[in-house]
């Protein structure tokens, strides 16, 4: 079998503890951000993870993504335990990217687009001048821009467009999966949704691997073939989209969907 065919990254019991600032010096308090949660994403397909602020996702994704690492539990990568060394964390950052929330914090704001998209192929030793420019013309034609915008700064285009900008970006290394934390919630209505047709688009077409977090429950069901849905660091219910959502065996995800007015 193919290391390609399995799961990418698979998380098994994973618990993410966090201390507080509040509590005594003898009785710190302590936040359980991610509870003992199991999670697997492969090639090919879309995984929702839907809650409400506070409710872990984030973390989650910070340990998928090799930001954070877990209190306890496993991170499995291509089906091996994940180490801490620079090697490993190298392996991970080339298989595995991220698209944040906003993409004018997630963008340096001093570098145009162009040296925004070299940069990953330089640090990683990725070809040529010459093969990375005809890269980074690939990448922002990809992602639906002009030529153009690749001599400008991210301020002087719009939102949309620098959200796309970072998504070109994720996939400068031709990763396995991507992971994009609420990558529409700081857009405006208008362009939302096309910022989400480019992403399934893409994860189509080059047979990636998707992570969508989102508090929306409708823009999740739009998105995803599975869905895990988390409440206090837990993931209280997960399965096929479809089923997850039009029959919900958890309290919590009845009441998610009870307050989120349906748009099919």
């Amino acid at each position: 079998m193919s290391e390609r065919t399995g799961p990418v990254i698979e998380l098994r019991d994973v618990h993410v503890v966090h201390k507080a600032r509040t509590g005594s010096l003898f009785r710190p308090d302590r936040v359980h951000a991610v509870a003992g949660v199991d999670f697997e994403v492969a090639r090919g397909e879309t995984v929702g993870i839907v809650g409400e602020s506070g409710s872990g996702k984030s973390t989650l994704a910070r340990v998928m993504v090799g930001l954070q690492r877990p209190t306890s539990g496993e991170v499995l990568f291509r089906g091996r335990p994940l180490r801490g060394g620079a090697r490993a964390r190298r392996e991970l950052g080339r298989a595995v990217s991220v698209v944040f929330q906003d993409p004018a914090t997630a963008l340096n704001p001093r570098m145009v687009v162009r040296e925004q998209l070299l940069d990953p192929l330089r640090v990683h030793g990725i070809g040529d001048d010459r093969s990375r420019q005809a890269r980074v013309r690939e990448l922002i034609q990809l992602v639906g821009l002009p030529l153009s915008a690749l001599d400008v700064l991210p301020r002087q285009i719009s939102g949309g467009q620098r959200q796309r900008v970072a998504i070109a970006r994720a996939l400068t290394l031709e990763p396995d999966v991507v992971v994009a934390d609420e990558p529409t919630s700081a857009l405006d209505v208008s362009v939302r949704a096309q910022v989400l047709n480019l992403l399934t688009d893409l994860k189509d077409e080059l047979g990636l691997g998707l992570v969508f977090i989102s508090h929306d429950i409708n823009t999740v069901r739009y998105v995803s073939d599975r869905v895990a849905v988390m409440n206090g660091g837990k993931v209280v219910e997960t399965g096929p989209v479809e089923q997850v959502l039009r029959t919900p065996s958890d309290p919590y995800t009845q009441t998610l969907l009870a307050a989120t007015p349906s748009l099919l």
